[in-house]
């Protein structure tokens, strides 16, 4: 959607824009910002959260803008975590005030509320098939479809994935809907999906238990230093360092920081400006070995959630409510109306059989396109059209033009994509700081390639 805006925005002659999306009611929002709750917030604070690099207060001045903040303190919100829902809504309006602009500069803006089931392309025009078996040309083409749904489990009942008591999907309001107090409900994963998970769950009134079960149990930290900056890694930090040198420079910062009382978090927050960069001097063998041996402290250290979100997880570990296991599932089965669960407890090191009454996968995005089953980007791949990095993060693509690479390494010269299939390229490529800088310069790249036609 922001794509789109930009593309609208910075449009110096009318043009036509097509924007394929099935479910055109959530096309300015997407699945992140259309909760089913009012509990699901934001874990960047709104000062943040602007959609337009150059405003860089778009949004919390839009916020002080609505009659329920007006009287608000304006440093207050400007440090707070809000709602989901409401940053779905300042969406909504950017969209709108986008469609308008495109009345005014007679740009055509279609909205075919149809699912794309394949591609093909020359160097002049790319093909798209659509659900009906209708086909369309178009001259340039953007891949921003978002996240895949989440990875199914590696268990010994694949029939399990069809049950009408696993939930693939946790983001759809049915995954917290008719749920029976009596059993646990088990949980795959143990991020931040999960905590948006168990917060629906409660708002719906469920009184029941939760077992969580993920590689490496409970590791989820809060925003203990909201705000706070600290400069010396910055300043210290070589322009291009081996992973060994900066993991070593990391530990020591975090070691001076522990020192005067303040935990990890400032210190990597420091590295934000830098690991587009980093990565992208790493070698292929680092890349892995961060991958593999790193990822998981990385993701722990830079994902947090607010404070009062972590204050009601740990209450229900407290309460016995929650037990997070580290291990390893081993089989999901019917079994009377209820899940028969057998796993593996890491630390217990035994196994364990449980009664559960349903199944919820908070695993994350699979970012690995050739286990996309059904999907256009899976068949596209195995035709060789795109191509995917060595850790199946993404799509190879050069980022300074956003134009998809051939296997060969060249440019496809009307293909084009942004956000998190640059995962591979960039790792840090989901946040709304990275999707806003990148649409805009995507769409100013295109909008150079219509004037010049």
């Amino acid at each position: 959607m922001m794509t789109a805006t930009q593309l609208i925005r910075q449009a110096q002659q009318p043009f036509h824009l097509l924007v394929f999306e099935k479910n055109s009611s959530q096309l300015s929002r997407g699945i992140a910002y259309s909760p089913y709750s009012d509990k699901h917030i934001l874990n960047v604070v709104a000062s943040k959260m602007s959609a337009f690099p150059e405003e860089p207060n778009h949004f919390l001045d839009w916020v002080m803008a609505q009659e329920v903040f007006k009287t608000k303190d304006k440093t207050l919100i400007a440090n707070s975590f809000l709602s989901r829902k409401l940053y779905g809504d300042y969406l909504d309006s950017i969209w709108h005030t986008a469609m308008q602009e495109a009345v005014s500069k007679n740009i055509q803006l279609s909205i075919v509320e149809l699912a794309v089931v394949s591609m093909d392309c020359n160097q002049d025009e790319v093909w798209l098939t659509l659900e009906n078996g209708e086909k369309m040309v178009v001259d340039k083409c953007v891949l921003a479809s978002g996240n895949l749904l989440p990875r199914n489990p590696t268990i010994v009942n694949t029939n399990f994935y069809k049950s009408d008591f696993y939930f693939q999907n946790p983001w759809q309001k049915d995954t917290v809907e008719n749920l029976n107090d009596a059993y646990p409900i088990l949980i795959i994963g143990n991020g931040l999906t999960m905590v948006d998970t168990i917060l629906g769950c409660l708002e719906q009134g469920y009184k029941g238990k939760f077992i969580s079960i993920s590689p490496n149990g409970f590791n989820m930290l809060m925003h203990r230093h909201n705000g706070m900056q600290y400069q010396m890694l910055h300043e210290e930090l070589p322009e291009k360092p081996n992973l060994n040198e900066l993991v070593s420079l990391v530990n020591h910062h975090i070691k001076t920081v522990r020192e005067f009382g303040v935990s990890a978090e400032p210190v990597i927050d420091s590295l934000r400006p830098h690991t587009q960069r980093l990565w992208q001097q790493m070698t292929e063998a680092e890349r892995k070995k961060f991958f593999y041996r790193l990822r998981h402290l990385w993701g722990v250290a830079r994902h947090r959630i607010p404070v009062h979100s972590f204050d009601k997880i740990q209450q229900l570990r407290i309460d016995g409510r929650l037990k997070v296991y580290s291990g390893k599932l081993i089989d999901l089965k019917e079994l009377n109306g209820l899940v028969h669960l057998s796993f593996y407890d890491k630390k217990e090191k035994q196994f364990h059989e449980i009664l559960v009454s349903r199944v919820i996968n908070c695993t994350g995005p699979e970012t690995n396109l050739s286990l996309a089953s059904n999907h256009f980007l899976q068949d596209a791949l195995l035709r060789g059209l795109i191509h995917q990095d060595p850790l199946k993060l993404g799509i190879r693509t050069d980022v300074s033009t956003f134009r998809i690479l051939k296997k060969d390494g060249t440019s496809h010269l009307n293909l084009f994509t942004l956000g998190g299939f640059l995962k591979g390229e960039l790792w840090e490529s989901t946040a709304v700081n990275e999707l806003r800088t990148q649409a805009k310069n995507l769409a100013k790249n295109l909008c150079e390639l219509i004037n010049s036609n």
